[in-house]
């Protein structure tokens, strides 16, 4: 099995950009496709681009399933407002996304099991569903006995990334309130997201 670390670091290099931001990234010396001698890009038609954008956000936010994807797709266009901010919102919303911003651990991905496993909280109840829809002030916390493992620790002393503003983290705690649902503007990505595309893609 393909360990997560592996998986990541292809994914950034399949769709052409580093996307968490890893100083490791693969992507940074080789900016070519995976594959025995690095697929050429050819200039994408007017579809290629819609999923690639929407293959980017997907695996950004830990490959969310395409059931669940196109389901965040319906909620954003039934909402008042510009559908791709919208969709970028409600990702963000996600439980495991928000635990993963607030530092308490290193990738989304390691987030989707840790909170599956049962180590976070939202208002003082366990919640261990990934795609938990936070609402703004919730306050989202480590379990008292899940605060000393090794990863956590790491991730919250980690100088790599830095906690958005749209979460108040108190790093002592290991609790973070959602304070605001983000625009895009305020969703620190480490490469371009075009969730407008996304809804393009979807429209068709």
């Amino acid at each position: 099995m393909k360990s997560i670390v592996s998986t990541k670091k292809k994914a950034s290099r399949r769709y052409g950009a580093n996307l968490w931001g890893d100083a490791n990234s693969p992507y940074n010396k080789r900016e070519y496709a995976p594959g025995q001698h690095g697929a050429r890009r050819k200039k994408p038609t007017d579809y290629g681009v819609q999923l690639y954008a929407k293959q980017r956000l997907k695996t950004y936010y830990g490959n969310i399933s395409e059931k669940q994807f196109h389901k965040y797709y319906v909620e954003a266009i039934r909402r008042t407002g510009d559908a791709a901010e919208n969709f970028v919102g409600i990702l963000e919303s996600r439980l495991d996304n928000l635990v993963y911003k607030a530092k308490f651990v290193p990738t989304v991905f390691a987030s989707r099991q840790f909170v599956n496993h049962g180590h976070v909280t939202v208002n003082g109840k366990k919640v261990n569903i990934p795609s938990y829809m936070c609402k703004v002030g919730d306050v989202i916390e480590v379990r008292e006995k899940s605060k000393q493992m090794a990863m956590v620790i790491a991730a919250s002393e980690s100088q790599t990334r830095e906690v958005p503003g749209y979460l108040e983290v108190d790093s002592k705690k290991l609790s973070a309130k959602y304070t605001y649902v983000p625009k895009l503007e305020d969703i620190p990505y480490a490469c371009t997201m075009e969730p407008n595309q996304v809804i393009e893609f979807y429209s068709r």
